[in-house]
């Protein structure tokens, strides 16, 4: 358990915790994002290939389809979401450290 030297620290490190928390599920997000798009591209070159469409034909319709463009869409909004995330935590952490750095008696926890 944190040892905290005032309740700023203490709102500025329990923030950091949150917004840690809000990015790691954004990153959960965009992998799954990424995932459904991998997925899709390999069904979609084994679909082409027994239809006997070549990989590279296969690979231009599924960049074209809806599925891979809101795939791609969803990885990069999760991850600039996750990004602002981590970057306000980190914020917050050194917020914390500061506060900290001020000294004083430690609270009771």
């Amino acid at each position: 358990m944190r040892t905290f030297y005032n309740d700023d620290e203490r709102q500025a490190w329990n923030l950091a915790e949150s917004l840690t928390e809000q990015a790691e599920e954004s990153m959960r997000e965009a992998e799954q994002a990424l995932d459904t798009w991998k997925t899709g591209k390999e069904m979609n070159r084994l679909r082409c290939i027994r239809k006997g469409i070549s990989e590279s034909d296969a690979e231009i319709r599924w960049s074209a389809s809806t599925t891979a463009k809101n795939a791609i869409t969803n990885n990069g909004f999760y991850v600039g979401l996750a990004t602002m995330y981590y970057g306000a935590a980190a914020a917050n952490y050194s917020r914390a450290l500061y506060l900290r750095s001020l000294g004083g008696r430690p609270m009771a926890a």
